[in-house]
């Protein structure tokens, strides 16, 4: 036969539920803790090489910076604008041989009406549109008239301005009118 007997003063108390309840809170508070900590450090990492791309990129734009100062410093120079200004009269002679003179002439031969000349033509390209400014030579008024209709006519010829009329002074010239005119001429 057993006993009980109680020595104590105070009941005996069991503190399972208390410990049981604050480990499983603590082993939550833990599981927190580790989730946090790697969500810690995966941004440190990604955060780090982002700076070292970010620290890489500005020591690229500092390069190209240094060569830009160059280059601008380079191109800057009097001997290298004297080159470069030739460079662009020199294509623009390029582009003038390169106009199309023949297919010009054929197409003025077909308007160009009896009495009227040619005496000039002057090319320009202007973009992707050649304009031309021609000075043409006619007999009479009906010539030119006769050539002016002609020339609004045309499919190669558009946005025609006449930008003067002039008449000879002296008697000896077989142009009676002298017409400046500037036209877009198609070359296609």
């Amino acid at each position: 036969m057993k006993v009980r007997l109680n020595l104590s003063t105070s009941p005996l108390v069991s503190n399972r539920r208390f410990t049981l309840w604050t480990s499983v809170l603590g082993g939550v508070g833990l599981v927190f803790l580790l989730v946090l900590s790697q969500r810690a450090y995966s941004t440190w990492s990604s955060d780090k090489s982002f700076r070292a791309r970010q620290g890489a990129l500005q020591g690229e734009v500092m390069t190209l910076e240094r060569q830009r100062q160059s280059l601008s410093t380079f191109f800057e120079d009097a001997d290298n604008v004297k080159r470069r200004q030739r460079a662009a009269y020199l294509n623009s002679l390029i582009q003038q041989r390169a106009f199309p003179w023949i297919k010009i002439f054929m197409d003025l031969e077909e308007i160009l009406p009896d009495g009227a000349r040619v005496v000039s033509i002057e090319p320009k390209l202007v973009g992707d549109d050649v304009q031309l400014k021609v000075l043409v030579g006619a007999a009479s008024d009906e010539s030119k008239l006769k050539f002016l209709k002609a020339l609004e006519k045309s499919a190669q010829f558009s946005h025609i301005q006449l930008l003067s009329e002039t008449r000879p002074v002296r008697p000896e010239q077989s142009d009676r009118v002298m017409l400046e005119l500037q036209a877009q001429y198609s070359v296609i």
